[in-house]
């Protein structure tokens, strides 16, 4: 079934010189998408010096279109070791190298991908070893999972493994990132009420500095701070604040560097709580939450960014209190990018009020959305702030509110845009996240700075490596 079946062997046999050690088999891979295929694969370790020296497990599958296309790579950790998630491994264990990114016959070779394995490794060990407890906590939970397969089990089961409790029934809510914007929404959603229990989760060196420090000093009532994202376990809400803070050239290599950072976190929290609804409010949103959805393979209603959300309550609340127009703030909106491409929109609405004015002078109404807009551009985004917003919207996710709040939702066939692209529109949110879009008002400029929008997004994606 291998297309080049002999270039394939040759290759294989120059690998079984150098590591004798590694055995063959071909076994069935299940992809992303669950289509499953037999395929040649090896397994075995690679010697890694880091410090010390150690024999890393790792298996390669070999695709049929090898070696015009690059292995699929993990690693293999026995029961007594644990995945460090990081630049180039990711919860599952799935190895990310810039070889395989740019994998090119006949320059590149498995003996060649397996050297900058082992130099990647040596900068950055990718297992370390579990305490016993560790250790033979999660033999249990293998042996668990092999009687789910089975189906030899039950959910009480699984409540007895993860400590006695059954979490379910709780409203949980995860914040990844312990930077301002975290540890915000923490607080933020922690003084709304709007969950049972909040996660704070970094899995970085510095979650146990500055404001995670000090909510753990000062320990809120049922606010966990972890460094492990078992701990994110069925969540209903999961809120991404993650963001690169390292130094890059570019703008497209700091999302690029989000972007390798999600690879380690959403994979991770995806598995461990495969309901929940993603929430993004990493930056740039739009993108961030597109990038989500990729990974996570979670239906577009599950997978939202905070988009104009903010900008939205801040239009509404200056037209109805400080322009005195509050029959327009009941139907506005602001839609599209999140920041100074953002657009202000209407609901479409039968009511006479509306009717009147429209047929009595229409271009009322734009001026008096420019003035909003004008005072909405002296309202910066500070962290709080967005918190406030990301409490609003889990509240309403929780409580299945059925409340529409303008978010980033997966807008292709819609103003038609035909891009894979995420734009702030006005939504029903609910448990499942996206409930329904509400209809727009037709304006011929609003869709046209929508394509606009949509057009820049896409061409941005498409020049990041996922």
């Amino acid at each position: 079934q291998y297309k080049f079946r002999d270039l394939t062997i040759e290759e294989l046999k120059n690998v079984n010189k150098t590591y004798p050690n590694f055995t063959f088999s071909m076994s069935t891979y299940t992809f992303k998408d669950g289509s499953q295929k037999d395929l040649l694969n090896f397994s075995g370790t690679i010697p890694v010096k880091y410090g010390n020296s150690y024999n890393i497990p790792i298996q390669l599958w070999i695709l049929d279109s090898h070696p015009f296309a690059p292995p699929i790579c993990f690693l293999k950790p026995t029961v007594n070791m644990g995945i460090s998630v990081g630049k180039h491994v990711d919860a599952h264990g799935r190895i990310y190298l810039p070889y395989l990114q740019n994998w090119s016959h006949p320059k590149s070779t498995v003996i060649g991908l397996i050297k900058e394995m082992i130099a990647k490794f040596e900068e950055e060990l990718p297992l370390y070893s579990l305490s016993s407890s560790d250790a033979a906590r999660r033999s249990e939970l293998l042996s668990y999972i092999a009687k789910i397969t089975e189906g030899k089990t039950d959910m009480k089961s699984k409540n007895k493994i993860d400590g006695g409790e059954n979490e379910g029934c709780f409203n949980k809510i995860t914040v990844v990132g312990a930077g301002d914007l975290g540890i915000a929404c923490v607080l933020t959603v922690a003084a709304k009420s709007a969950a049972d229990k909040v996660v704070l989760l970094d899995p970085s060196e510095g979650a146990a500095k500055g404001g995670a420090m000090d909510l753990e000093i000062f320990a809120l009532p049922n606010v966990e701070i972890s460094r492990d994202f078992s701990a994110s376990a069925d969540s209903k809400v999961v809120v991404l604040t993650a963001n690169y803070l390292g130094n890059a050239q570019t703008y497209l290599d700091v999302i690029q560097n989000n972007v390798d950072l999600f690879r380690g976190i959403i994979p991770a929290i995806s598995h461990y709580s495969q309901n929940a609804v993603l929430l993004v409010a990493s930056h740039p949103v739009e993108v961030m939450t597109y990038v989500s959805w990729k990974l996570s393979a979670f239906p577009k209603s599950r997978v939202i960014g905070v988009g104009a959300n903010l900008d939205t309550e801040r239009f509404q609340y200056i037209l109805a209190n400080l322009l005195k127009a509050e029959l327009l703030a009941k139907d506005a909106w602001i839609i599209g990018e999140q920041g100074e491409d953002k657009v202000p929109s209407w609901t479409s609405c039968n009511s006479v009020a509306n009717q009147t004015e429209a047929k009595a002078d229409r271009n009322s109404r734009e001026k008096v959305a420019n003035r909003a807009m004008e005072v909405l551009k002296g309202r910066g985004q500070r962290s709080w702030s967005v918190g406030l917003s990301v409490a609003d919207l889990t509240d309403s996710i929780l409580k299945d509110k059925r409340k529409v709040h303008s978010v980033s939702t997966l807008a292709k066939g819609y103003f038609n845009i035909n891009s894979e692209v995420f734009l702030s529109l006005p939504c029903i949110l609910g448990t499942s996240g996206v409930i329904e879009m509400v209809k727009l008002e037709e304006d011929p400029l609003v869709q046209e700075k929508l394509q606009s929008s949509a057009g820049s997004i896409h061409d941005l994606q498409q020049q990041l490596k996922l």
